[in-house]
């Protein structure tokens, strides 16, 4: 069973993933840097996410801060809006104003003789001469003109207010009529490197501030800036030359050696940014936006205390620096100290309304707390300030998913995408966008390329989402295992708490954001309630929203404690899992909505194991074990997996062999579906019905007259891209009908409409499988390679029925045909099933209790023995007793 949600793409600063994720979710980290001399701030960020959970969380950012202490005024970009300088008569004091001002019309302020000739500013109005811009410096020399540096200044300072105004061409051009005249002026090749780059011409860009720093190597104020902008364009290594020159120079340069920090944080060599960062805040420790740098990479680092303290100290030093704020708000967010960080993420607005990243941020905190319609509106505020951030589309994006807005949601992440097309998890987040909205425009093009993406070792989508686009169990790792790197780093690893005495009862740690009326709930109730609490102490920790209801109730009686964790960071809820002596943790979210990894990176339990909530490996090393069966992972595919496999005598699937079904008595008429004629139903979440699934079901359809196919409604969208692409395959789109969603037993009672379930591939049915089949519906599933593709099989073929088992699109397509044109073959089937359902394995609910207990204690004992992990077969038992002998488990 798995949870049909995506991650968010991860946190501002954080690069988690709610996950989702999304916010990504999730999710990159990229930096913004300020102009000359002031320090390059550190980064933005979930699920995703963070946060791609991607944990709701993708990325708003920790912004520059522009800084003084540049010696030479013509490094800094001026801002349109500055007022005009006061009238003087020197025209040395007018050209250094000039130099901070917007506009050359500045001049309009000094005496008549300096005023500009025409609009155009093409030439200058000196005391008995007209210099034009056809001047040349021979020329002006000849003329014995003294003021060349003068008309110089004009071209920079023209172009310089060109850029800031988003002018490049004109930038350009103003700073070719500099160059003209004095072909080694580093201001003019500093401000043309500008506009290149403000031109999409990176190389361009790089060749004129390669020229600049070549000409500036004495300036430290120089090299820094210039280190800056090559850092901007992905420059490191001529950056790096830049920077460093900078400290050779001038020691005691904090802002470069900032800078320096900054680099290395881009880089990914974290240990020497941190240094860096530490460096200059020694330098300078009074200067607050060092303590946010400082911040913003143990935010990334995932050292939230000391994160903490880095941001608290920013915004003591200085109130209104909106960029200390946001940092902070983003570690509080992380620290699970929601109100707190909201309240400093909406200090940071006050402080600086017309910064995008606080209102982004803003969207990050709301979305992490379930408040969709309020993020909307945040990343929408995000968005007017700023256009051109993919990063804030994503995030949008995201939201929009949750709020099941997968039309608009696709809209945003092709936005994201078209602004950057290599924006980590973008690529996956727009085709699972359009999968859950039915739109299969692009799909197989889209799919092969975020395959050769994943296969390249890039990050391409979140790991629930490649589910249900491949069955190839080598890219499902490869994709978990970007994904973890990315958020949780293997060198990171936490070491695992001691072995508890051997013998003594075992304390299992149920970890989920799912103790409410739930299917991961539904189907492990009546597990929970029979376990030997003899041999077994229980504990949930309940990380999910807060929501209480008769299952709640029921669930917080099968355990010896229930503890909501919401409010606890990932590190909290470890070590207070530690503190209670929790021998095995078991993780029932895996990569699915509302998921805490994070948690088990930081090893919650001396044993770690996944089971149930994510079909598919982890690519942890903090995962020991996975729960199968060797129907869904054959001895030959072990390789695919990082967990060792634990491998139950039956299926894997707990099920409630006494869940119930409501008695009220449906129609079809009820239903919308026809009186008369076969009915083939699949109630699967419709992402995971796929082109090629699709196409074979129409085939079924046109081979069976008057049948018809009911579908799960999970999206207006989805049902009316679903009948279009029916009439595209000549279907009529009325033999298509829609059920809505409805509560559990109403829903289990309304399959015996049904004749016929047919399962999904890649991604198989799990709940809703075991759901037909509890019914007495049966199910014909065709298996793939992967986890989430062999479900549907395990289940089958533990009620005893491998005959509807197919492992090829042409059989499961022959198989069904008969089986809907055959009335007595479908009889046979059915009345097999319906003997089975109470006597063979899958609903014996008991035997079920005593062969996972069986695990529990063999996992458990193996590390109390000092072994490490190995793959385990779980003996069958002869009854379902507490008390009858278990068999010993097999390693190999």
């Amino acid at each position: 069973m798995a949870v049909d949600a995506s991650k968010k793409t991860p946190m501002p600063g954080a690069d988690a993933a709610r996950a989702a994720s999304s916010h990504t979710a999730t999710s990159p980290r990229r930096s913004a840097s300020a102009s000359s001399p002031s320090v390059a701030t550190n980064r933005e960020g979930r699920p995703g996410s963070v946060r791609d959970r991607a944990r709701l969380r993708s990325m708003s950012q920790i912004t520059r801060q522009q800084t003084s202490g540049v010696s030479r005024d013509w490094w800094k970009t001026p801002r349109p809006t500055e007022p005009a300088p006061t009238r003087t008569n020197s025209m040395t004091s007018f050209v250094c104003m000039g130099s901070t001002s917007s506009r050359f019309g500045t001049a309009l302020h000094c005496p008549p003789a300096w005023r500009r000739a025409s609009p155009g500013f093409s030439a200058v109005v000196t005391p008995g001469r007209l210099i034009s811009s056809s001047d040349t410096a021979a020329t002006l020399q000849t003329a014995s003109f003294p003021m060349l540096q003068q008309l110089l200044a004009h071209y920079i300072n023209t172009a310089s207010a060109a850029n800031a105004r988003g002018e490049f061409g004109t930038a350009k051009e103003w700073c070719g009529h500099a160059l003209q005249r004095a072909p080694d002026m580093p201001e003019a090749w500093y401000h043309l490197g500008l506009a290149c780059a403000g031109m999409n011409s990176r190389p361009e860009a790089i060749k004129a501030y390669e020229k600049a720093r070549t000409l500036t190597l004495q300036s430290a104020d120089a090299q820094n800036t210039i280190g800056v902008q090559l850092m901007e364009l992905g420059a490191y290594p001529q950056a790096e030359k830049c920077l460093l020159r900078s400290v050779e120079l001038a020691p005691g340069y904090a802002f470069a050696v900032s800078n320096l920090g900054k680099l290395r944080d881009r880089q990914d060599r974290l240990d020497e940014a941190e240094s860096y960062f530490r460096q200059a805040i020694e330098l300078q420790p009074g200067f607050a936006p060092l303590h946010a740098n400082l911040g913003g990479l143990l935010i990334a680092r995932k050292d939230y205390p000391g994160a903490h303290a880095a941001c608290q100290r920013s915004v003591e030093l200085d109130p209104n620096l909106g960029d200390g704020w946001r940092n902070l708000s983003i570690v509080l967010g992380e620290l699970k100290r929601f109100p707190e960080a909201e309240s400093a993420c909406r200090t940071a607005i006050e402080r600086d309304p017309g910064a995008p990243e606080g209102w982004s941020n803003l969207g990050n905190l709301l979305s992490e707390r379930g408040r969709f319609d309020e993020a909307d509106a945040a990343y929408r505020k995000a968005l007017a300030l700023d256009a051109h951030s993919a990063e804030t589309w994503s995030n949008l994006g995201n939201a929009l998913s949750e709020m099941k807005r997968f039309e608009a949601a696709a809209e945003c992440f092709q936005k994201c995408r078209e602004l950057n097309p290599n924006l980590d998890y973008a690529q996956g987040n727009l085709i699972a966008a359009r999968m859950r909205a039915c739109d299969w425009s692009a799909h197989a093009s889209g799919i092969s390329d975020l395959l050769t993406t994943i296969r390249g070792g890039r990050k391409g989508a979140k790991p629930f989402d490649v589910l249900a686009l491949t069955a190839d169990p080598v890219v499902q790792r490869q994709a978990a295992e970007i994904w973890c790197q990315d958020h949780w780093p293997q060198d990171k690893a936490f070491a695992a708490p001691g072995a508890s005495p051997a013998g003594s009862r075992i304390t299992v740690g149920y970890f989920s954001a799912d103790f409410f009326d739930h299917a991961t709930a539904q189907l492990m109730v009546n597990f929970f309630e029979r376990q030997d609490r003899s041999r077994f102490e229980l504990i949930a920790f309940s990380f999910g929203p807060d929501r209480h209801d008769a299952m709640t109730e029921r669930l917080s009686r099968a355990y010896d404690q229930f503890i909501d964790v919401r409010s606890m960071s990932d590190a909290e809820v470890a070590r207070l899992s530690n503190r209670l002596g929790v021998d095995l943790a078991v993780d029932l979210k895996g990569y699915t909505q509302d998921s805490r990894p994070g948690v088990f990176a930081q090893r919650a339990a001396p044993v770690q194991v996944s089971y149930l909530g994510y079909p598919g490996t982890m690519g942890a090393g903090w995962i020991d074990y996975l729960i199968a069966d060797e129907c869904l992972i054959p001895q030959a595919s072990r390789g695919h997996y990082t967990e060792k496999i634990v491998y139950l005598p039956d299926s894997y699937q707990v099920n409630d062999g006494g869940r119930r079904i409501a008695e009220t008595t449906f129609t079809r008429g009820d239903a919308g579906l026809p009186e008369a004629g076969f009915v083939f139903c699949c109630f699967n979440n419709n992402y995971k019905i796929t082109p090629p699934t699709f196409d074979g079901w129409m085939r079924i359809l046109g081979q069976v007259e008057g049948s018809m196919l009911w579908l799960l409604e999970d999206h207006p969208a989805a049902s009316a891209h679903l009948r279009d692409e029916a009439r595209q395959r000549g279907i009529a789109g009325e033999r298509l009908a829609f059920a809505r969603r409805m509560p559990a037993a109403e829903h289990l009672a309304r399959h015996r409409l049904a004749d016929l379930f047919l399962d999904t591939l890649p991604y198989n049915a799990h709940t809703t499988a075991s759901d037909a089949l509890w019914v007495g519906l049966p199910v014909l599933t065709c298996t793939g390679d992967s986890f989430a593709s062999r479900v549907a099989a395990s289940l089958l073929h533990a009620l005893g029925l491998p005959e509807l088992v197919t492992d090829r699109q042409e059989e499961f397509e022959r198989c069904a045909v008969e089986l809907a044109t055959q009335p007595d073959r479908l009889r046979a089937v059915t009345g097999k099933l319906a003997r089975n359902r109470l006597t063979m394995p899958l609903f014996d609910t008991a035997l079920f209790t005593r062969h996972l207990e069986d695990a529990f204690v063999a996992m458990v004992e193996r590390h109390r023995r000092g072994l490490a992990p190995d793959h385990l077969y779980i003996p069958r038992r002869s009854g379902t007793s507490p008390s009858t002998p278990a068999p010993s488990a097999s390693a190999g």
